[in-house]
């Protein structure tokens, strides 16, 4: 029988027909909205959940609240801070010990439009989160995902990937006047290149990643966000229709969807939004779609030679 799903399908629609027994899933921002209840459906299904945060005190008690409402779930919690690639590597490296096979990695947290602030490294703080601090964690779990291959790689991308390409001449801002709206674009997009570069490296050994838009929610991650910030980023979108919300049940659901679906046997390097496979964006007024810039292979390139110049750490071949 075919599965249908669409905007409204949940979570937990789109995972009740997989089995997750034995799988390992680890997944960022375990600390709220989305990435609670990608965890809590994840085991559900019968995977044991890594759940990642920086804020102990925040995680700890989420995963005493999946735990409560899940007793034969399997919770584990991991620490670490993406905008501190120290903080990443300690944290990486202690996941990676604890958890010898990686059958999913849910690369969930992220910021939105934040003020002009740096990483410890450096960084545009939205690029430097959402990014590269992902990008660090990945690198150091991949010998881990390619022991329980076939696996998969998501990264949280976003609609706002239509606001900037990736910036390669000027990623940082540092010749150009901040603009929070094209950094969190840029770091969005910067979600599906990874994908997209991962995906051709690695779909030959067994991993395939995905790029996944969510939908619009309202969670923490919009915690920066003024009246004035929140009517300029509707004025930012394509005008064709009325902006619809999900709820975080529907929210998480292609992330999920993405993660499990049989659908996607053999597939990978795409961007997936409503539970499917978007198409390439042929008219500024769609209102869905991925634009072309994202599935740039030559971007992707440029994107993976500025990380590891950043990190110093390299994906392994």
């Amino acid at each position: 029988m075919t599965r249908r799903f669409g905007f409204d399908s949940t979570a937990e629609e789109v995972a009740r027909d997989i089995d997750l027994s034995g799988k390992t899933a680890v997944v960022t921002g375990v600390s709220a909205g989305l990435g609670i209840e990608t965890a809590r459906v994840l085991a559900s299904r019968g995977a044991r959940v890594v759940c990642v945060a920086r804020d102990a005190q925040k995680t700890e008690k989420a995963v005493a609240d999946l735990r409560a409402a899940n007793p034969k779930g399997e919770f584990e919690i991991a620490l670490l801070d993406l905008s501190d690639l120290d903080s990443v590597r300690r944290g990486a490296d202690d996941i990676a010990q604890r958890f010898p096979q990686i059958h999913l990695l849910i690369n969930n947290a992220g910021v939105m439009a934040c003020p002009l602030s740096r990483t410890k490294q450096g960084l545009d703080l939205q690029l430097g989160t959402n990014h590269l601090g992902h990008y660090v964690l990945t690198t150091r779990l991949l010998p881990n995902i390619l022991a329980a291959a076939p696996a998969r790689i998501i990264n949280l991308s976003s609609g706002g990937h239509r606001m900037s390409p990736f910036r390669a001449e000027d990623p940082l801002f540092e010749k150009e006047p901040y603009d929070k709206w094209a950094a969190y674009g840029q770091a969005k997009t910067a979600n599906v290149l990874f994908s997209v570069f991962l995906d051709d490296r690695y779909k030959d050994r067994g991993i395939r990643s995905f790029g996944v838009h969510p939908g619009a929610i309202h969670t923490e991650l919009g915690r920066h966000l003024s009246q004035d910030d929140f009517k300029a980023m509707m004025g930012k979108r394509p005008q064709a229709e009325p902006m619809k919300f999900k709820q975080v049940p529907q929210g998480a659901a292609t992330s999920v969807w993405a993660a499990t679906a049989p659908e996607l046997e053999g597939k990978g390097g795409v961007y997936c939004e409503d539970c499917g496979i978007a198409e390439p964006i042929q008219s500024p007024s769609a209102s869905i779609g991925v634009m072309p810039w994202a599935l740039d292979r030559a971007a992707a390139k440029q994107l993976i030679a500025l990380s590891e110049q950043w990190s110093g750490e390299k994906l392994p071949v």
